[in-house]
Order: C-alpha cells, then sequence, then structure tokens
C-alpha cells in the first residue's frame, strides 16, 4: 500500500480511527467504544493492538496523531488536567508509543485537530477567521484567527468554548467546578440526560418502556430516532437543545468574530433537524457590523474531523522536521 498514516481520535464514548493517505484523503475509518472508564492503559493497548494490525496488513504507516480532549503538551505528549478518560492526565501516551513502533507520534486538542481538518482540506480552506465546535460527548473547540491556528503557553487557547457558563443558576456541574457550562447544556450527552430526565418524571414518550429496562439505552441517537417518530417529549426537549446550542454559538461570535462556524462530532449526523432553526437563531441576536447572517456549515468529515486534523498536523510536524534538517 502506498504510504500512509494513522489518526486516532480518543473520544469519551467512542476511539475512532482513520487511515489517511500521503494526499490527506480518509480511505478507511474505524469506531470502537473507548472504555474511558478503564483508564489510559487500557487506551494505550487498544492503539497499539490496532495499530500492530495495519502493520500487519499494510506495512509501516508514516506516523500517528492522537485527537486528545482537554489541555495537551504536544511535545511532552500528556493530557495536563483531568477529563472524560480516566487517568490520563499525565499519562506518556505519545512517548510510549514512539518507543513501542519507532515512527513519528504527535498529539494535540480534539477541538484544534478538528480545525486543522478544516484548514486543511475543509471549509475553512477559503476563510480567515473561523471556528471548529465538535459536538458529541462534550464540546470540543478551535479558533483560528487570522489564518492562524495559535497556542498559548497554557495549550488551551480557542480549546475552551465547551467550558463558558451559559446558564449559571443550572443545577448541571461541570467538571470544571462550574454549573451550566455550554458542555452540560449542548453536549450530545446533554441531550439524552434532558430526555431520560423528563422520562423519569413521567412525562409519556415512546422511550418509557425502553428507558426503565435500560436507562443508558437512551442516548444522543435514541433521542434523534425519536424526534424523526414524532415523540412529543423528545421534540420538545431536542427544541431545548437547539436552544442551548444557539446560544453557545451567539456566545462564540461575540467571543471570535468568525467568517465561519463549522460543526463537527457525532451529533452532525443529525444536523438536517438542527442546522437551519440554528443558522436561524444565531443570525437574528448576533450583536455586530455589518448585521446579516452567519455562515454555519457542517464539517467536511463530521464526526472523523479529529482523525483528519490528527493526521493532518502529524504532516505538518513531519514536513517542520525535515525542513530543520
Amino acid at each position: 500500500m502506498e504510504d500512509y498514516a494513522i489518526g486516532y481520535d480518543v473520544g469519551g464514548t467512542r476511539l475512532k480511527v482513520g487511515i489517511v493517505d500521503a494526499h490527506g484523503m480518509l480511505k478507511e475509518t474505524f469506531a470502537v467504544p473507548s472504555r474511558a472508564n478503564e483508564g489510559a492503559q487500557q487506551l494505550f493497548d487498544t492503539i497499539v493492538e490496532f495499530t500492530e494490525k495495519q502493520i500487519a496488513e499494510k506495512g509501516r504507516p508514516t506516523g500517528i496523531g492522537l485527537s486528545l480532549s482537554g489541555g495537551v503538551d504536544p511535545e511532552k505528549g500528556v493530557v495536563l488536567l483531568p477529563g472524560k478518560f480516566k487517568n490520563l492526565e499525565g499519562f506518556p501516551i505519545v512517548p510510549m508509543l514512539r518507543e513501542k513502533f519507532n515512527i513519528p507520534v504527535i498529539c494535540n486538542n480534539d477541538g484544534r485537530l478538528a480545525m486543522y481538518a478544516a484548514k486543511h482540506g475543509g471549509y475553512a480552506e477559503d476563510v480567515d477567521w473561523a471556528v471548529v465546535l465538535t459536538i458529541g460527548t462534550g464540546i470540543g473547540s478551535g479558533v483560528m484567527i487570522n489564518g492562524n491556528i495559535d497556542e498559548d503557553p497554557h495549550f488551551q487557547f480557542g480549546t475552551q468554548i465547551g467550558h463558558m457558563v451559559m446558564q449559571q443558576s443550572s443545577q448541571s456541574l461541570c467538571l470544571t467546578g462550574n454549573y451550566g457550562t455550554c458542555e452540560t447544556l449542548c453536549s450530545a450527552t446533554a441531550l439524552a440526560l434532558m430526555a431520560r430526565e423528563t422520562i423519569q418524571r413521567g412525562v409519556p414518550s415512546i422511550l418509557e418502556d425502553q428507558y426503565f429496562s435500560d436507562p443508558h439505552s437512551i442516548d444522543f441517537k435514541a433521542v434523534v430516532d425519536a424526534v424523526r417518530a414524532g415523540d412529543q417529549l423528545c421534540i420538545d426537549v431536542f427544541e431545548q437543545w437547539i436552544e442551548n446550542v444557539a446560544v453557545m454559538l451567539i456566545n462564540t461570535v461575540h467571543a471570535y468574530e468568525p467568517q465561519r462556524i463549522i460543526l463537527s462530532g457525532g451529533a452532525t449526523l443529525a444536523a438536517d433537524l438542527f442546522i437551519d432553526k440554528l443558522r436561524t437563531k444565531v443570525s437574528e441576536r448576533i450583536f455586530r457590523f455589518p448585521s446579516g447572517t452567519i455562515d454555519i456549515v457542517v464539517a467536511k468529515h463530521q464526526e472523523y474531523a479529529g482523525v483528519v486534523g490528527a493526521v493532518a498536523y502529524l504532516q505538518a510536524y513531519l514536513q517542520k522536521q525535515a525542513a530543520a534538517v
């Protein structure tokens, strides 16, 4: 097989994997449960097993790119703060993978890497000011200012939109210690929890038997399927969720003034149900000059934007290394 690289996007629910060729084309995709509660060593073992299988089938990759949530030090290859993956903070996963396979391995924040994917072959190629928001188990974000995807000394510039406080009176506690953050109100997980809580209060729904049999089976997809089936409870909570996401996007516009907002992550698989409503709500309520609509689109690679971005970041790293020789 021609040269290829492997991108891993480590989410709180799923580990997404992509085989990307030398031209940046996503050739194959895979997704397995991330088993985040089993900790960092399990993640390392899973990546090693999958990589060894790819090497046996395709030969050695040019490198591995890792998309991780939270504050990430790309050089040391570690997550710096606690997050949704148990004990991943401080775990030297990148150095361990480099030693195991003796190939280049690099990592960065998942939202920032989704921004890389948008800039390199995605829907931010023709603009200089853009924001990517990944809506999944949590909320990731990446920001491009005047054509640059900057990194600050704390490794978190532009990646903290999910931790902005939207509704301080909310009872939803974020891992940051704050209540009512974008992540607790706008993530795919937030929608599922809203539906579960409403069913638990006795509001009729076609999902109630499923809920009382296995509450955890009421996930984002189950709620969306019920919306498509006309379930009033799910329609109501879905409309509230869209309103929450709209407020998050309005705050994003006021913070970063993007020309375009690009949505990625698993929730975008249901974008046909909410993207037009988001465009209307946000464009009507942003405070900017000149007034007008804000461009809101779904990412080219949707839920695999982090995978593609991880490989794009890896390739930029390899080019930089080659130029330094």
